[in-house]
């Protein structure tokens, strides 16, 4: 029989007190709140309900779900039903990849006032992507895209950063025609996007400065003086930031696959883990710098969960935006009109489904949930103000 695959809760049940006695005094809410929900995740601490074949009528009792939006075992369903939704909305045409990164400088910043680093990350990639793709120099045209926000990198360090997912074209001026680029393999500018977003960041931060939004800790307590803070944008408004830009790609299935890779990702999925021995977890990382070579990478234990929770956002921050023609607030009739302007595609996307719910009897039918009374309720903990996890 094969030993059972190491997961992220099995990291933080043996190894949380120990973290708590060094670092709980500074959770914050949600980094108490996913903290304890993954540790408790499909275990007796959450109860049990009772699944049903739609087939065979067999019957199975399970522990429940945390349903933490960090948890690595709870994304994929909400992943699946997320998908689905979206894949009405892919529209026939190339689609683009662009990631804008903020330099490493801010990252001590954005782990302080998460809340507001990355609300004004988001405002300025959304403006950057919109206005330049509008520039009649550019494409001229009114584009739609969806943006997700990741804070880490393959070591999970502190990296944030955005994906866009962006139709190849848009809505001439007066919203009649669906423009393309000239290029099939070319979208906008990466240079002069990068030097857009940057005045753009700069901009907003120095505005959330002035009126008081942020707050500084430790090593960034400095910053606090406006003398100094002017300082550290003019070093920032110094170097290049960093905006790529993948060759559009085609076809409605690659684009939800493309969603599925970014859209709900965790800090760390539990497929990684390689082991733990000794207090040390082992994991695999890909390194981007060296050809995207496979490596291996040992932290303490305690390391490995203070900066798993480094990466849990802000409580109702909203990671996943629509911006343009795809905004929440006119996306079906807005993606119906462009239907209407592009040539008609019998290409029908479809969703892969995990099949964690299949039936181990009939292999036929699905299990569903069968409704009970009532659901256990875990007491909220209360935590001190939010003070990051960095080693300042």
């Amino acid at each position: 029989m094969s030993e059972q695959r190491l997961e992220v809760a099995d990291v933080f049940r043996r190894y949380g007190q120990k973290f708590l006695d060094c670092w709980g005094h500074v959770l914050s809410r949600q980094q108490r709140k996913a903290f304890r929900d993954i540790g408790a995740c499909r275990t007796a601490a959450l109860g049990t309900h009772l699944r049903q074949c739609d087939h065979c009528a067999h019957q199975l009792t399970e522990y429940r779900s945390c349903r933490n939006r960090h948890c690595p075992k709870c994304h994929c369903r909400a992943r699946d039903r997320w998908l689905a939704d979206r894949a009405s909305e892919i529209l026939p045409v190339p689609y683009a990849h662009v990631i804008f990164t903020l330099p490493h400088q801010l990252a001590p910043l954005a782990l302080q006032n998460p809340r507001v680093v990355y609300g004004i990350l988001f405002r300025a990639v959304a403006e950057s992507l919109s206005e330049m793709a509008a520039d009649p120099k550019r494409l001229g045209v009114r584009i739609g895209f969806l943006a997700v926000l990741h804070t880490w990198n393959q070591r999970l360090e502190a990296h944030p950063h955005i994906h866009c997912v962006v139709p190849a074209g848009g809505l001439s001026p007066d919203g009649q025609h669906w423009r393309a680029p000239k290029n099939v393999k070319f979208f906008l500018p990466v240079k002069p996007l990068g030097k857009l977003f940057r005045k753009k960041f700069l901009y907003y931060l120095h505005e959330a400065f002035v009126a008081g939004q942020l707050e500084f800790f430790g090593q960034l307590r400095e910053l606090a003086h406006p003398a100094r803070f002017q300082e550290q944008l003019a070093l920032l408004d110094r170097i290049q930031w960093v905006v790529y830009a993948k060759p559009p790609f085609g076809g409605p299935d690659q684009v939800l696959r493309y969603l599925a890779r970014y859209t709900h990702r965790v800090a760390i999925a539990n497929g990684r883990l390689l082991g733990l021995e000794e207090g040390r977890v082992r994991f695999r990382w890909r390194d981007s710098r060296h050809g995207n070579q496979i490596k291996e990478m040992s932290l303490d234990a305690v390391e490995f969960i203070r900066r798993f929770l480094l990466h849990v956002l802000p409580g109702g921050f909203v990671k996943i935006r629509h911006f343009g023609f795809l905004s929440n607030r006119n996306r079906d009739a807005m993606v119906e009109h462009c239907r209407k302007l592009l040539p008609p595609s019998p290409v029908v996307p479809t969703v892969v489904r995990t099949e964690e719910h299949l039936c181990p009897i009939c292999k036929i039918g699905h299990m569903h949930l069968v409704p009970s009374p009532s659901a256990p309720l875990l007491a909220s903990i209360a935590a001190p103000r939010p003070v990051p996890l960095d080693s300042s």
